[in-house]
């Protein structure tokens, strides 16, 4: 279910379904570098202004799942005009700061991106541009990016499947909130 917070800024309705923290897993693979599975954390925030503010932070895992090293981090802000057009501006952890725009889907959750300029430190590998797939599917945040550079034609990187993480004061607001529950739990499913 998608909760719209009463202190979201009113422009940003049809982002809510991004607004939360989020957690998983996905692959990475562009030639050049080496394949592998990756952890992610992502966190999508608001303070009442018309962006929501954008952070993510992904590292390489080993065959067990466990952090090996760091991988990449980006941050960044998102806005949305009232013709569901998404402007994100976001700056990489290896030197490259990219303006996407894209469109928020009609009639569902899901926002299609593409690098309209992208700026290199001189330290920064090669990147020319990027197209990104962001959707919301049956409560987890699923998204695809497309990368290329100048000897690498537009292809797919990465890509991952996130849970939304829920904080011990949700849990706590939750279990306000509960009710009057079984005390065997059983009866739920009778």
């Amino acid at each position: 279910m998608i909760e719209i917070p009463s202190d979201l800024n009113p422009d940003l309705v049809p982002l809510a379904f991004l607004l939360g923290n989020w957690a998983g897993a996905g692959v990475t693979d562009f030639p050049g570098a080496e394949k592998a599975n990756f952890g992610q954390e992502v966190s999508f925030t608001h303070d009442g202004r018309d962006f929501i503010e954008y952070r993510s932070y992904t590292w390489v895992l080993d065959a067990e799942g466990n952090k090996v090293k760091p991988l990449e981090s980006e941050s960044g802000f998102w806005r949305i005009d009232k013709d569901r057009k998404v402007e994100v501006v976001m700056v990489r952890d290896d030197g490259v700061v990219e303006v996407w725009y894209g469109e928020l889907a009609d009639k569902k959750p899901q926002i299609d991106l593409a690098t309209d300029a992208v700026a290199r430190t001189a330290a920064s590998g090669p990147y020319t541009g990027g197209k990104r797939l962001y959707g919301y599917v049956k409560g987890d945040l699923m998204w695809v990016g497309e990368k290329q550079t100048p000897e690498v034609p537009l292809r797919p990187y990465m890509s991952a499947q996130l849970k939304k993480v829920v904080t011990p004061e949700e849990v706590a607001a939750m279990a306000r909130n509960l009710g009057d529950l079984p005390d065997d739990g059983i009866a739920f499913f009778k």
